[in-house]
């Protein structure tokens, strides 16, 4: 069975920054590509951030340049470190893995910037 189990969440006030964290474990191979996703409140879940084995990254626009996607192929861990961080950053932010075109997700980590 594969999990993949997201830390990092949290309240932080707006400027601040935080540091998503993602680990796939169980029967999960050939994973080529890991990402982020968001859904805020009455909102459809958007992509954030992706990142793939061959070192592309792709980011929303709304985050360029305050946040950076990373991560480890071999150990099947990906990162998201978020900075300058705004109101309109609050959601649950999800993991995603993708291998031989099948996509797993996390359960989320709620993150709320607020004063």
């Amino acid at each position: 069975q594969v999990q993949l189990v997201e830390s990092g969440g949290g309240l932080v006030q707006p400027g601040g920054s935080l540091k998503l964290s993602c680990a796939a474990s169980g029967s999960i191979f050939g994973v080529n590509a890991m990402g982020w996703y968001r859904q805020a409140p009455g909102k459809q879940r958007e992509l954030v951030a992706t990142f793939t084995s061959g070192h592309s990254t792709v980011y929303t626009d709304s985050v360029k340049g305050r946040f950076t996607i990373s991560g480890d192929f071999a150990k099947n861990t990906v990162y998201l470190q978020m900075n300058s961080l705004k109101p309109e950053d609050t959601a649950v932010y999800y993991c995603k893995a993708r291998a031989y075109g099948l996509g797993y997700w996390g359960k989320g980590t709620l993150v709320t910037v607020s004063s």
